[in-house]
């Protein structure tokens, strides 16, 4: 398996049946900025969504359209996507999982909004901020958190899954901050790679995964920190 940050939320996954993007924002994105489009998006087979905010959802409509790849979100959110021109689709909601064939992806609890604000101003619900669970064929099981703050029942998430990585928000203001997702990790999870994202993006979030790091000091769990665009092999 093969991650790569694209900053902010967004990764690209690679295994040996898919190629993967979560919450694609990569126009707009300051993070992205000096970043391969092209690249980050080649031979994309799926675009999976944790909730409808447009940092998250990003170029998911220019993605789907360009490529193919099948798009799978919340059923708002999913609907709202194929009013836009989306027609691969895949919907589910919390709790429930779809298969893709060489992986499958649950939806889990995350403690979020989710709405887009239209050319009017008005802000419209797209349904439950959620996690992703993705289980693969072969390859290390993956959750992305979502946009989140900490909650009791990320120790049944990690007793039904077992995930071995975990993509986990840490910049504070719209998610938990580095020290609460830290404690997150010590008593829910026992993810044996923690890489933590939504930081660094925009000047009111937590600029570096410092508070984090210290937090997560003598754990086994790995933390990973790349720099955005570095591509890490599990």
């Amino acid at each position: 398996m093969k991650i790569t940050w694209l900053g902010h939320s967004a990764f690209r996954i690679e295994t040996a049946d898919a190629k993967i993007l979560i919450d694609p924002f990569f126009s707009g994105n300051p993070s992205f900025a000096d970043q391969d489009r092209k690249a980050a998006a080649e031979g994309i087979t799926h675009i999976l969504l944790t909730h409808g905010h447009g940092d998250h959802v990003g170029d998911t409509i220019a993605l789907a359209n360009e490529t193919g790849a099948v798009v799978l979100a919340n059923a708002d959110l999913a609907a709202w996507l194929g009013s836009k021109g989306v027609s691969k689709l895949e919907m589910g909601n919390t709790g429930g999982t779809v298969g893709f064939g060489g992986f499958t992806a649950t939806f889990t609890q995350a403690l979020h909004s989710s709405a887009q604000i239209t050319e009017d101003g008005v802000s419209h619900a797209l349904g439950s901020a959620n996690g992703l669970m993705l289980h693969f064929e072969g390859e290390p099981s993956l959750l992305h958190m979502g946009d989140t703050d900490i909650f009791t029942d990320m120790g049944l998430i990690n007793e039904l899954h077992q995930p071995d990585i975990g993509l986990v928000p840490i910049g504070d203001r719209f998610t938990m901050g580095g020290a609460v997702a830290a404690l997150s990790c010590q008593r829910f999870f026992d993810f044996k790679h923690a890489i933590p994202c939504h930081y660094g993006t925009f000047p009111i979030i937590d600029q570096t995964p410092d508070k984090f790091v210290k937090g997560m000091e003598g754990l086994k769990t790995r933390v990973e920190t790349p720099k955005v665009g570095t591509t890490l092999t599990f």
